[in-house]
């Protein structure tokens, strides 16, 4: 059957891999999924205009690091690790944010099994965070803080593995989820209870953020997969397990969103978004300048 190349790129950005425990060796492929549609004209959907931020662009052994020019380079300065989607989108929204930080993004593939593997190893975390160091500055390499996290779509893989090492924790302070958290099914392949495993990294993280002691941010879209558990689902189950309650809002989002839920308890900031197409997806990636500033 051929595909036509648009609806191939989009089933590939939304699809995820949803084992918590992805061997190392291992090549991930993206689940299956129900398709989104692929076109939504009700809304605006205003995009970024792509300019490349400024700086000094370094390969890493994963990853790209940017340092702005300007960054100052200080014995401690901020860092913004972002996974998955087209960089120049994180780095434009990041350095908005904070002119000042080093940024490193991360797209490596389709599926959050990619990003998982890439952070299998309780220690890859901290190897990146000293290897960005020593690129930014080899004679006397800066400590990085605060640090922020942030994934789009699939790239949460990477950070529920950073979470699972709970020594990495003391590294940063806040997490930004960008219609970006999903899990099996119970059994797998059609809707039902949701798999708690994975999201379990989540939960402990989200527990920590409103009871004040760190920051998570989370946003998500209508987007029902179908085989795997929504951003919706999850984000409903992070709310049940807590004993949280969300509101019901209508007000406008950024690029013409249209928010329909909120909930805000100290550190923990859960949104969610009209739409369930491939463009409302893209929207929130757009947004992510927006996100930040709330995880400041």
């Amino acid at each position: 059957m051929n595909i036509p190349r648009q609806l191939l790129a989009i089933l590939l950005l939304l699809s995820p891999t949803l084992s918590a425990q992805t061997p190392p060796t291992s090549i991930p492929k993206p689940s299956p999924q129900n398709p989104s549609p692929m076109t939504e004209s009700l809304r605006v959907h205003t995009r970024l205009t792509k300019v490349d931020v400024p700086g000094r662009r370094i390969e890493l052994s994963s990853g790209t690091l940017l340092v702005p020019n300007t960054a100052r380079v200080r014995p401690t300065m901020p860092l913004y690790i972002h996974f998955h989607g087209a960089p120049w989108v994180a780095e434009q929204s990041i350095h908005a944010v904070n002119p000042r930080a080093a940024i490193i993004t991360f797209n490596i593939g389709a599926g959050s099994g990619v990003y998982s593997r890439a952070f299998h190893d309780p220690a890859r975390f901290e190897q990146l965070l000293t290897e960005a160091a020593k690129a930014i500055d080899p004679n006397h390499p800066p400590q990085f803080k605060p640090i922020t996290l942030s994934s789009f779509s699939a790239g949460y893989g990477a950070i529920r593995e950073i979470l699972k090492n709970r020594d990495n924790w003391r590294y940063f302070d806040r997490i930004v989820l960008v219609d970006s958290l999903h899990t099996g099914y119970i059994p797998d392949g059609a809707p039902g209870p949701l798999d708690p495993v994975p999201l379990q990294p989540f939960l402990d993280f989200a527990r920590e953020a409103a009871a004040g002691h760190k920051v998570l941010v989370y946003t998500h879209s209508e987007i029902f997969p179908g085989t795997f558990a929504s951003t919706t689902e999850t984000a409903d189950y992070l709310i049940t397990t807590l004993a949280l309650k969300q509101h019901p809002v209508l007000k406008w989002g950024p690029g013409g969103m249209q928010q329909l839920s909120d909930l805000h308890v100290k550190g923990l900031r859960i949104l969610g978004f009209a739409g369930n197409s491939a463009p409302d997806h893209v929207d929130q990636f757009h947004g992510l300048e927006h996100w930040l500033r709330m995880a400041k």
